[in-house]
């Protein structure tokens, strides 16, 4: 009984983990966003050289669409591409996390 207990906690663990990144790797996203994502869409994210990145501005835009242009960058524009550094799951917790901010 208490193995079955013990694999259905191990499987829930992996399962959460799979879907999103690690604590730590979530300050390393966030930290990431601030910074390299700060340098072009501004520090408070408002909007720069790139467009704002606000919830407010980005509701309208599906999840799908945001996470391709940040894994695929926006050919002929400052926007590069970010899957060599960023894994989908770590791009689509990034979406979410983006949307969720006032």
């Amino acid at each position: 009984m208490r193995i079955t207990y013990l694999c259905l906690a191990l499987l829930t663990v992996t399962s959460v983990s799979a879907n999103e990144p690690s604590a730590v790797r979530q300050a390393e996203l966030r930290h990431l966003i601030k910074h390299d994502c700060g340098s072009c869409h501004g520090l408070t994210l408002k909007g720069g050289l790139g467009p704002s990145l606000l919830a407010k501005d980005l509701q309208h835009k599906p999840n799908r669409d945001l996470v391709q242009t940040i894994q695929q960058g926006r050919p002929g524009t400052a926007m590069p591409p970010w899957a060599p550094f960023i894994s989908l799951v770590e791009t689509r917790w990034l979406v979410e996390n983006i949307l969720k901010k006032p």
